[in-house]
């Protein structure tokens, strides 16, 4: 892993970057502050916090750690992911435009369309894996490039710095929501993005306990917006939620290598199997970006989706005979999850658009666990034969 401008590596900044042992106790957990609000010396003249909506020292601590890890100057955190894909739209004005890809995550496509173009935001959806086809898609009032790498959830791979380069061009913001891969494999920045986008509850969380989310950048210009729009919304985290997530970064790039590793075997084991027809990992050498994921990212993550080769019926017996994959929406936890899109965390799309992307109704996601690859195996040879 690359070097922090303070001169430790990730694995070092996930246990230590923001935190420092309590002043007063010595205790080396940043404590959960469970204030509403604070005193202050005379009006106006406070210590640093005066609200908890405004500021908290536990939040304050995550949001230096995720500040660290992402290799940015600022982060803020939100009580979820879609607080800080709120936040990132609060940043815009009627009128303005979006380029994003054309099979994002179906809760930032429902936001997109369901709640911002009410108020005459206008969004384009196209193939982010094609700089042409983003470039012809931009205009005079394109303000914002949102990207997400690896797609969610058929594993695209999109290439950061050739799409900031081209918002740049326009002199709009490229976004990118690095949930998939986490800091600990790719970090948006370091390729010219100027926004990067997490939902904590993933794989930064870790452990299926925590919703959250969180916002990085360099531009302190840039993060005073952000922090302008976070206090004044109100999509703040709770001090106990602040304190889960330091918990789970801690451990982030262990529990990420046990993800790669397992997921990447379970990958060449689907790819080889007779009732698989396709397999989205790009991990593959057969994927058709593994070439630019293998020089952008530091791994390959945990996700992957297949095509289970049969019925819409015989897919959904897949999902739901399984026994070491909890069928279930979210991801990144240390246990497996298995859903299928179409019906789940996708079912916002409309099915026409689903389909032009590739996103059918039998497409199964997968998020890898940390559990042993073969009973992994076994369980889904099981359903696999139960579906049959």
């Amino acid at each position: 892993m690359t070097d922090d401008a303070d001169g430790f590596r990730i694995e070092t900044d996930a246990v230590h970057a923001g935190q420092d042992p309590d002043e007063e106790t010595g205790a080396l957990m940043t404590p959960i502050y469970a204030n509403s609000t604070y005193e202050q010396d005379a009006p106006g003249d406070h210590r640093g916090y005066e609200y908890s909506r405004t500021g908290n020292p536990t939040r304050t601590d995550l949001e230096a750690n995720l500040a660290a890890l992402e290799g940015g100057e600022y982060g803020r955190a939100f009580s979820s992911g879609m607080g800080s894909i709120n936040t990132v739209l609060n940043l815009l004005e009627a009128g303005d435009h979006v380029v994003a890809g054309d099979d994002v995550y179906g809760g930032t496509h429902r936001i997109f369309t369901r709640v911002y173009e009410r108020y005459d935001l206008e969004f384009d959806f196209v193939d982010t894996t094609d700089r042409d086809a983003v470039r012809d898609a931009m205009g005079e009032s394109t303000e914002l490039v949102w990207v997400e790498t690896p797609t969610n959830p058929l594993m695209n791979v999109n290439d950061i710095g050739t799409l900031a380069d081209v918002a740049h061009e326009y002199d709009a913001l490229c976004a990118v929501d690095n949930t998939f891969a986490t800091p600990y494999l790719q970090r948006p920045l370091e390729h010219g993005a100027d926004i990067v986008s997490h939902s904590l509850t993933k794989y930064l969380g870790g452990h299926s306990d925590v919703v959250g989310g969180a916002l990085v950048t360099d531009d302190a210009d840039l993060d005073e917006r952000i922090g302008f729009y976070q206090n004044s919304v109100g999509a703040t985290p709770s001090p106990f939620d602040c304190f889960l997530v330091l918990r789970g970064t801690k451990t982030l790039p262990v529990r990420m290598d046990r993800h790669c590793d397992n997921a990447r075997e379970l990958a060449r084991w689907l790819d080889d199997h007779e009732a698989v027809s396709a397999v989205f990992y790009p991990g593959l050498d057969s994927h058709p970006q593994h070439d630019l994921a293998a020089e952008q990212m530091d791994d390959f993550g945990g996700m992957l989706s297949f095509e289970f080769d049969g019925s819409l019926e015989q897919a959904s017996t897949v999902v739901s005979e399984t026994e070491v994959f909890t069928l279930a929406e979210s991801l990144g936890g240390v246990e497996s999850l298995i859903e299928q899109p179409a019906s789940m965390t996708h079912a916002a799309i409309p099915r026409e658009e689903r389909l032009a992307v590739g996103l059918t109704d039998g497409l199964i996601r997968v998020s890898v666990g940390v559990e042993h690859v073969e009973d992994m195996k076994a369980d889904l040879e099981a359903a696999f034969d139960a579906a049959r």
